[in-house]
């Protein structure tokens, strides 16, 4: 069973808005403590490996929802555009392949290799592996001159080229990104926000379509590393007409707010856990409820990728992308790299 992301890790005064905030946080930080010596050591006594060709690593310090697929994919198009043969790697979480594998639109599911490659791959080539380090190997050994590594910033088995930390920069209201900066299971950090920034070669701020900047208290605790930022633009309206949205990733709010934001006449919508699988039983009542509304559904093309085959003409794929606000800041940054 998936459990969806607790929303009160992403407020900076979280605590305070239940009574049960505070208990549940006491309960879970000597966990929280564990998880942050275990990582920190794993990262210390590990020693990271060549590929046979760069990598750059797309990572967070929080536990999901901070955008690293979109700044992967836009990463990727950015090496194509240079001249330079590209492969994604990842995990593939949720898939049941341990690879490594190239992952084929025409033969896997999302069950076989996680949504996530498999939404990539429908216009890129991508490989999931479970050992990140013969993955990269398996995508070099095939003519990658470039390897674009979705997640893994934690993992110490791969020596990077350049590793970009991606931060939500969503901070209106209560929303902060870091929560109060404890980590997980107390809060969204995979570790300490300071270990985790001393080890990137650059920070890129993800920002909503109608954000237009980086909030300067934001930035101001970034200090260390370049800074870049991109915005999370629709790559195509909305459908037209009312709609009932739905979506299971790892902060399905910010898909319904960024629907209403680009204009979707939204009547509903469903939150799931992340990567998600939806039944027929869960499509039907999704269904029915538009009904009510003579809406449509739509929903993510990371969760379009997971319906079943019998439903994806029935449902709408919404497609995001992520776009550099310097471009040319980004292409200094992949020369640094060798790449």
């Amino acid at each position: 069973m998936k459990l969806s992301t607790p929303r009160w890790w992403y407020e900076r005064d979280g605590a305070a808005r239940s009574g049960a905030m505070p208990f549940a946080r006491a309960l879970l930080t000597p966990l929280s403590w564990i998880w942050a010596a275990v990582t920190a050591r794993r990262i210390a006594r590990t020693a990271p490996t060549e590929a046979g060709a760069p990598v750059i690593c797309i990572g967070n310090v929080t536990m999901g929802g901070a955008g690293k697929t979109p700044i992967a994919r836009a990463v990727a198009e950015r090496l194509r555009a240079r001249g330079h043969a590209v492969s994604l790697l990842s995990r593939g979480y949720g898939g049941r392949l341990e690879g490594p594998v190239r992952v084929d639109p025409a033969v896997h599911s999302a069950a076989d290799v996680g949504d996530e490659p498999l939404m990539l791959a429908r216009d890129a080539t991508v490989w999931v592996a479970r050992d990140r380090l013969a993955g990269a190997k398996a995508a070099a050994g095939a003519g990658a001159q470039a390897i674009v590594m979705d997640d893994g910033f934690q993992n110490p088995s791969v020596r990077k080229a350049l590793s970009l930390v991606v931060v939500d920069g969503e901070t209106r209201g209560r929303a902060w990104p870091f929560g109060d900066g404890r980590v997980f299971p107390a809060g969204p950090m995979r570790e300490p926000l300071a270990a985790g920034l001393a080890r990137a070669d650059a920070i890129i701020v993800l920002l909503p379509a109608d954000l237009p900047e980086v909030d300067p208290e934001l930035a101001a605790q970034l200090r260390g590393p370049p800074l870049l930022s991109a915005h999370l633009q629709p790559a195509a309206p909305p459908p037209a007409g009312p709609q009932v949205g739905f979506a299971g990733v790892g902060k399905p709010w910010k898909v319904e707010a960024a629907l209403k934001a680009a204009g979707c006449d939204l009547k509903d919508f469903a939150p799931f856990p992340d990567h998600a699988a939806y039944d027929d039983a869960t499509l039907t009542r999704l269904a029915e409820r538009a009904q009510v509304f003579g809406a449509g559904l739509v929903t993510t093309e990371k969760d379009w990728v997971r319906l079943p085959g019998a439903w994806r003409a029935k449902v709408t794929a919404w497609p995001v992308a992520a776009v550099f606000d310097d471009p040319a800041a980004l292409d200094a940054l992949l020369a640094s790299a060798g790449v």
